[in-house]
């Protein structure tokens, strides 16, 4: 099946249909893919909010520098400022839109209720209660249905780019579109686009523990990687300290903004352990608080630790956090009254495609957003509520971009090759990619976790390689599913941040290693890697 369109994006979380939205209305016809339905990805998830300046004791050069420490000497200063001082019109954007941000906080220049979060020296985090991500993607969502230059094809899961050559007597190679697994039907589309843009998030469902949805697999990075971009700093892999460790919990977060509200870290004897950590205690940036849990967990062989909020009383308690608050309850446990256990989990991404300000890559017609890219606005850890932010500014920046390139490149060329699957079969044996599966998340999470060393990374390394060659041979032998696909990304991109982990000889930010605990100074360089022809 062929499909065709001006502009192909992949995902549909806050950074593509914001792009989408922004797109149409500049008369671009669009066409959406996502893995299962509309309102699905790491966007609805997200709890804390969107940081914007809004509080005239608030500044720009404040909210830069709160990033550059959190990222540890390896932001962009270029892209952290172009993000910071985008953030009141992206506000503003998201509630003309009809996002209902809490309203309470007089001292704020749009009347906003603004919470602190870990890392940031002010209140600067416009909120939706404690459920901004899906707020936000539902508000949004309802105008891509209603949008009539705007398609969306759901239960789809991109397979790779069709690259070709650039016409004009270059080098350089651009995309054409990209082919799709259809789930409902088992049948591989061919979509033929003028742009692609991938938006398809991070790869947490690396690691055994994530708060992320299943949906987290890499496809973005591996997509591009194998279609000829770079990529950067993928060594950086964020770990939430506080998710809810519970049996029957799933991936739930506990929000950065109960700790901003003065919830307590306590180990299971009640004892406070933070300030030992960091003088910023409980409002340390993530990688100092997840490290601090991880260190007290193993030298006292607990399972969790836990996070006691009680003191802010029932009534604040349920106004700020209804939903952290139920889910808990759910569980018997009554934030109220007693405190929640909680356990790192694997959480973001911050490296990814490199990428300008703009969102172009380094194949011509084809864009990265949000979490999938890196343009240098996390460096070596992000900072917190400034993920959902990214998605807007970027995609901002990227719409007229993308407009310039539709304006001065020809018409859509000739129809891409169909897919191939003359020489494949139904496969015999899926146990072996559900195998393969669960041993890569945990030996990512044991090897290549929160405290690193050369040898971990070398056993994961010499794993990864096995798993490799194991799924390039299943993929060329059989009919492709959701889970072989998916796997194949996450092999990718583990093997990538494997890569990145070992040339970093130094601990920084995110990346901690015991054979080099120190950051080494004048070393501020980001970790690129570059696809060769044995890749």
């Amino acid at each position: 099946m062929l499909r065709e369109t001006t502009v192909a994006i992949v995902g549909s979380g806050l950074a593509g249909i914001s792009l989408a939205l922004r797109l149409a209305d500049q008369g671009v016809s669009c066409l959406i893919l996502t893995k299962s339905e509309l309102a699905s990805g790491s966007s609805v998830w997200a709890q804390g909010g969107i940081a914007a300046v809004l509080d005239p004791q608030d500044s720009f050069d404040s909210h830069v520098q709160d990033t550059l420490e959190a990222g540890a000497g390896l932001c962009h200063e270029a892209a952290v400022r172009t993000v910071v001082e985008g953030a009141p019109a992206a506000i503003r954007w998201l509630s003309h839109a009809g996002v209902g941000f809490d309203e309470d906080d007089a001292s704020a220049q749009e009347g906003l209720h603004l919470a602190r979060e870990g890392g940031h020296s002010h209140r600067r985090v416009a909120h939706v209660a404690d459920t901004t991500g899906r707020a936000v993607v539902n508000t949004l969502d309802r105008k891509v249905l209603a949008s009539p230059r705007i398609s969306v094809l759901e239960d789809h899961t991109a397979i790779d780019l069709i690259v070709d050559p650039v016409k004009g007597g270059s080098n350089r190679q651009g995309v054409a579109g990209l082919y799709a697994l259809d789930g409902k039907t088992g049948t591989v589309t061919t979509i033929h686009a003028q742009a692609v843009v991938l938006a398809t998030g991070g790869a947490s469902k690396a690691y055994l523990y994530t708060s992320n949805p299943d949906s987290s697999t890499g496809d973005g990075v591996a997509m591009a990687w194998r279609a000829g971009c770079s990529v950067a700093n993928l060594e950086f892999v964020q770990f939430h300290p506080t998710c809810l460790y519970h049996p029957h919990a799933g991936n739930f977060l506990i929000s950065e903004a109960v700790r901003g509200e003065g919830g307590k870290l306590l180990l299971p004897d009640g004892t406070p352990f933070m300030t030992a950590h960091d003088g910023r205690a409980e409002l340390a940036p993530r990688d100092i608080v997840a490290r601090a849990i991880d260190y007290e967990m193993k030298k006292g062989g607990h399972d969790c630790v836990y996070l006691d909020i009680s003191h802010l009383g029932a009534g604040k308690i349920k106004q700020h956090f209804p939903g952290i608050y139920e889910r808990c309850l759910s569980f018997s446990i009554d934030i109220t009254r007693e405190p929640v256990p909680v356990v790192p989990a694997a959480h973001y991404t911050c490296g990814g495609i490199t990428t300008d300000l703009d969102g172009r890559t380094d194949l011509k017609g084809l864009y990265a957003l949000g979490e999938n890219a890196h343009s240098g606005l996390h460096g070596a850890n992000r900072l917190a509520s400034n993920s959902l932010l990214e998605c807007i500014v970027f995609s901002e920046r990227a719409a007229p971009a993308i407009l310039k390139q539709l304006e001065s490149s020809r018409p859509i060329g000739p129809r891409p090759p169909d897919w191939d699957e003359s020489q494949v079969s139904d496969p015999d044996e899926l146990v072996v990619v559900a195998h393969n599966w669960e041993e890569l998340r945990r030996f990512m999470w044991d090897y290549v976790g929160i405290v690193r060393t050369s040898r971990r990374l070398q056993r994961a390394a010499n794993r990864l390689h096995l798993l490799h060659e194991e799924i390039r041979d299943f993929y060329s032998h059989f009919r492709v599913d959701r889970d072989l696909l998916e796997l194949r990304n996450l092999v990718a991109v583990s093997e990538l941040i494997v890569r990145c982990a070992a040339e970093r000889r130094e601990s920084r930010g995110l990346h901690f290693t015991q054979d080099f605990p120190s950051p080494v100074p004048g070393q501020r360089h980001d970790t690129v890697l570059r696809p060769s022809p044995k890749d």
